[in-house]
């Protein structure tokens, strides 16, 4: 299966475990909960998946991987304790708390989660000295003698043998007491992922080229080469500082994490055409309105490749005011949603009173992320949601005055805010439109509204920008690419009953 179908599943297992009856005990008894093993190959996504996990269910999440543990780290180390038996004294060995529990338990202390998951990478990949103890893990969710806290539910991972020269094969025995999900690499699902993450457009239209350099491990007589779904996001995030800082964007970067020869130099080689296309087609010309007829014809008279690179470029124009939007309007309901908790006494506060009752709802959002934060459970954008709702809270304890009741004041400064996000949607829908009157006029008979529709729907902060603030072109399109998609499943259907 691909990663987002292990990633439903996974999610599935862990609500299930997590499923209490009604005296508050496990539905099923932790030592029949199998841990979940994720059987994949290196940077498909695993660990990738297992924080979007934890935060969509809003619950901790604790990561280790196993290659580093010995016996002593995982387990405890010894000590000596005098206990009485009969009458008798004798010196009786103990263990110190497992690094690996112990870590739970700070988590917990932290963040006041009190149920999330532990995430064991590479337990395949176990010492020696630490095999032996595994399936007393595996079973009782025991290191040592200390069980991991009961709401904490156990998911492992490994890679298969041909990739990590440390793998030991599990025995029948230990395969029982285990949820087995195996996952391959799927470029379709990479793309949602990589739209969801902001990835670099020359990433990834580079890959809707070249589809077949997503993931490949290839072995030659100088070894191993390999191209991994984490090495084109970890090179996308390190493209961005340089550019931000104007560093060149060379083979020799690209090497360093598309470790094989023709992926790297063919990638290099199209990310200097695909800055080359940056600049002459103007992008932010085409988004303000303002795109000549030479660049409209030399679209029109484009090879598809090229058509492709600027369909991302138009919509990496477009993301970052969507995105902007995007946080505004969650950081506006959690402002919203801070101030009704607070309205009754708000009513009754004197400026002074208010405005700390405010500057405390603020801190009240920057806790609570930094609570989600440590357990691993709030995401890149979850941060900036709070990060901008904790600001505009200070703000509008800074404008309170002694001219106005503070509540009335508020809901005037929220309105005014409100005002101010409105017009900037405005401005971004504009640029929205010019991209489609610009591709409707360059690809009228083509595919590439219904490629661009499709890039639009996938990613988070359109679909939610579309929804609130509307899109006329987006949705006249998009019903062509059903109509598009319906015919096609027609077509398939009359291919597989004349194959009948």
């Amino acid at each position: 299966m691909n990663i987002q179908q292990a990633k439903a599943q996974i999610k599935y297992a862990v609500e299930a475990y997590l499923t209490t009856d009604e005296y508050g005990e496990p539905a099923i008894p932790v030592e029949r909960q199998r841990p979940i093993f994720l059987m994949g190959a290196p940077g498909i996504g695993k660990t990738d998946i297992m924080a979007q996990i934890a935060q969509e269910l809003d619950i901790g999440l604790v990561a280790y991987s196993m290659t580093h543990h010995t016996r002593q780290s995982a387990l405890g180390l010894p000590f000596i304790v005098e206990k009485e038996y009969g009458g008798e004294r004798y010196s009786v060995s103990e263990y110190t708390m497992s690094e690996i529990i112990a870590s739970i338990y700070d988590c917990m202390a932290a963040t006041g989660v009190d149920r999330g998951i532990l995430f064991l990478d590479e337990i395949n990949c176990v010492s020696e000295t630490l095999a032996p103890s595994m399936l007393q893990f595996l079973q009782y969710k025991t290191f040592g003698r200390h069980r991991v806290p009961q709401g904490w539910i156990i998911v492992t991972a490994g890679n298969p043998p041909e990739y990590n020269n440390s793998v030991r094969e599990f025995d029948i025995v230990t395969w029982d007491r285990m949820k087995r999900i195996d996952v391959e690499p799927d470029y379709g699902v990479w793309k949602t992922y990589a739209a969801e993450k902001g990835v670099h457009p020359a990433v990834t239209s580079y890959l809707e080229i070249h589809p077949q350099d997503f993931y490949l491990i290839e072995s030659t007589v100088d070894g191993k080469r390999f191209v991994t779904a984490r090495g084109w996001v970890d090179l996308s995030d390190m493209m961005k500082l340089y550019e931000r800082r104007g560093f060149p964007v060379d083979e020799t970067l690209t090497r360093q994490y598309l470790q094989n020869d023709r992926v790297a130099k063919s990638f290099t080689m199209y990310c200097a055409l695909f800055n080359k296309y940056r600049s002459d087609y103007q992008i932010e010309h085409i988004l303000s309105g303002e795109v000549s007829d030479a660049i409209r014809e030399r679209a029109m008279n484009a090879r598809f490749d090229e058509r492709l690179s600027l369909l991302s470029l138009l919509l990496d124009g477009v993301g970052g005011d969507l995105s902007r939007v995007g946080v505004e309007m969650q950081a506006r309901s959690v402002v919203a949603e801070q101030l009704r908790a607070r309205r009754a006494v708000l009513a009754d506060a004197g400026t002074e009173a208010a405005a700390r009752i405010v500057s405390e709802a603020a801190e009240t959002v920057r806790r609570h992320a930094g609570q989600r934060r440590r357990a691993n459970a709030l995401n890149a954008e979850q941060g900036r949601v709070a990060r901008a709702a904790a600001s505009q809270l200070e703000e509008m304890a800074g404008r309170l005055d002694d001219q106005t009741p503070p509540f009335d004041r508020l809901k005037a400064l929220f309105a005014e805010r409100g005002e101010a996000l409105n017009a900037d949607a405005a401005r971004v829908r504009a640029r929205l439109d010019n991209m489609f009157a610009f591709c409707e006029t360059a690809f009228p008979e083509g595919q590439e509204l219904l490629i661009l529709v499709t890039e639009l729907t996938a990613s988070p902060a359109a679909a939610r920008f579309i929804a609130r603030y509307g899109c006329d072109a987006y949705y006249k399109h998009s019903h062509d690419l059903m109509f598009h998609e319906r015919r096609n499943e027609l077509r398939r259907e009359i291919e597989r009953v004349r194959l009948e």
